[in-house]
């Protein structure tokens, strides 16, 4: 009687990453081929985001690029205004990325509540965007799908980009020409397959201070031909009563990102300096906001658990294989192994960020501008201070379409874009600028043996309306935009308390870091 039937499993924490140094905790979001949750480091205690990828379904999708691109493009990145890769590991059922975690929800999961934002917040964010945005154009990197869904705000309230599922290296000496992204942020140089460098998410960033302050987008359209002939021709028309919800300064603004010409486009002609001094920022602190001691003008309800249950009920009763850690088959064959197989087990490499340098896998030709430096584990930072240093959390197995895929005869571990064909499900007499856009669009991407596959995007039930200080009090709050997937399943408010039993806001159960256990009081 109380005999112990077996001795608790030890573990290394100076040998490589594994899934053995986390304690399991929320399911938070879901995708086509993987999943996203809370996870605490065994030893640390700090909270992070667990992005876990299925193998079988990765190649089954022909994603096995996009994942090993989208993991060499976390390591390289390394800023205050965008998410870092802590660690990334794999076992023989799944490719795991660790990133911080993102406390005070996304941007849609915010306005789908207010309807609209104040000039001030948006300025805010619009100033962190642009600074993450210059962060990765120097590093040759364009975003691609910029949109609010892909902002995370920290618990401060500070703005981070996130949502790397089609980021690429450009070369200014030859642009890229795929069609890649969400289709009502895409820039019209993208529609037109006229070949473009980071220009576009200078425009994407337009649409998004538009649809922040107004609680719409500038261009919509019933079908997808008709959003992209907007795209290309319709004017950018503003509120009729503008002048009474901004200023003249902010219209000048966002007329600039949404011009049409890349050559004459807000941030394109001489980058952040150029965006910098437009008059909307006069009043910005551009040193503190770039060491990131500016104070936001909101801070998120940090008590409040934002993110859809569902996620969590799915995982305990429909899961047929519930995540847990495992020892890797050291017996298998490699080269028996498939070469999708392979292509993971070679090239989605460990990463620990506190014993790994950050580096670049990309080996085109650099362009004419200053590269950031690459820096070590924790610059800057107190040992003690992990917990504050928690800054992003990441969604991006949320439906996100894929754009690039290898090409026969590619070099191993390199992508050969590829253009993509739209098509549309949307019934008759739908906007996909206003209403649901992202249920009713799909991207097919091309594969290799001819075909194509659709990613449609999750559907949630409708977030409920509840209205937080961001809402102004001269607007009425109309969330009728799209992606109630993103809100639900991109943050959650966690707080830093390190017992052995703990409570996690609005979720009822406790956990307990002993047992590795939910319980339920």
């Amino acid at each position: 009687m109380g005999a112990i039937c077996c001795k608790p499993e030890v573990i290394d924490f100076d040998g490589p990453v594994d899934l053995y140094h986390f304690y399991l905790l929320r399911a938070v979001g879901k995708g086509a081929f993987g999943k996203v949750r809370v996870v605490q480091h065994k030893q640390t205690k700090d909270l992070y985001a667990l992005k876990y990828i299925n193998k079988a379904k990765c190649i089954k999708m022909r994603a096995v690029s996009n994942i090993i691109q989208e993991r060499r493009l976390l390591e390289e990145i390394d800023s205050p205004f965008v998410c870092n890769l802590r660690y990334a590991f794999q076992d023989d059922e799944n490719m795991f990325m660790v990133l911080d975690l993102m406390l005070g929800g996304d941007l849609r999961f915010h306005l789908d509540r207010t309807g609209n934002m104040s000039e001030e917040v948006v300025r805010f964010y619009v100033a962190e965007l642009a600074l993450g945005l210059d962060y990765l154009h120097r590093l040759q990197i364009v975003h691609r799908d910029l949109k609010p869904d892909n902002v995370l705000l920290d618990e401060k309230g500070h703005a981070h980009l996130t949502d790397f599922n089609i980021a690429v290296h450009f070369s200014p000496r030859r642009p890229l020409t795929s069609i890649a992204g969400s289709m009502a942020y895409m820039a019209p140089e993208v529609l037109t397959k006229r070949g473009y460098l980071s220009s576009v998410d200078w425009w994407s960033l337009g649409v998004v201070a538009y649809e922040l302050l107004f609680g719409r987008r500038p261009f919509r359209g019933k079908t997808n031909s008709a959003l992209t002939h907007s795209i290309l021709n319709d004017r950018c028309a503003f509120p009729e009563n503008v002048e009474n919800i901004v200023s003249r300064e902010t219209v000048s603004c966002i007329k600039s990102l949404l011009e049409r010409d890349p050559r004459k486009r807000l941030g394109c002609k001489s980058g952040i300096d150029e965006f910098k001094a437009h008059p909307w920022f006069a009043g910005v602190d551009w040193p503190a906001m770039e060491a990131n001691r500016a104070t936001p003008p909101f801070e998120p309800d940090s008590k409040r658990a934002n993110f859809d249950a569902t996620h969590e009920l799915e995982e305990l009763l429909l899961e047929d294989n519930p995540l847990k850690a495992k020892k890797r088959n050291g017996n298998a064959d490699f080269d028996s192994l498939p070469p999708e197989m392979r292509q993971m087990e070679e090239h989605f490499l460990p990463f620990d960020h506190v014993k790994q340098r950050r580096k670049s896998y990309f080996r085109g030709p650099r362009g004419n501008g200053t590269a950031p430096a690459t820096v070590g584990p924790n610059v800057g930072a107190a040992e003690g201070d992990r917990v504050s240093q928690i800054s992003s959390m990441t969604h991006t197995l949320q439906d996100q379409p894929l754009s690039e895929t290898a090409q026969p005869g590619a070099e191993a571990g390199r992508l050969t874009p590829i253009p993509c064909e739209l098509r549309s499900s949307s019934p008759a007499g739908s906007d996909l600028g206003v209403e649901r856009y992202s249920e009713k669009d799909q991207l097919a991407v091309p594969v290799q043996g001819g075909g194509s596959i659709r990613h449609n995007r999750t559907q949630l039930s409708p977030l409920s309306q509840q209205f937080s200080p961001l809402q102004q009090q001269h607007q009425n709050g109309n969330a009728t935009e799209e992606y109630q997937m993103s809100a639900s399943s991109a943050s959650a408010g966690f707080s830093h308390h390190h017992h052995q039993q703990r409570q996690l806001p609005g979720l009822g159960p406790e956990y307990d870091e002993k047992s590795g256990m939910s319980q339920q009081q």
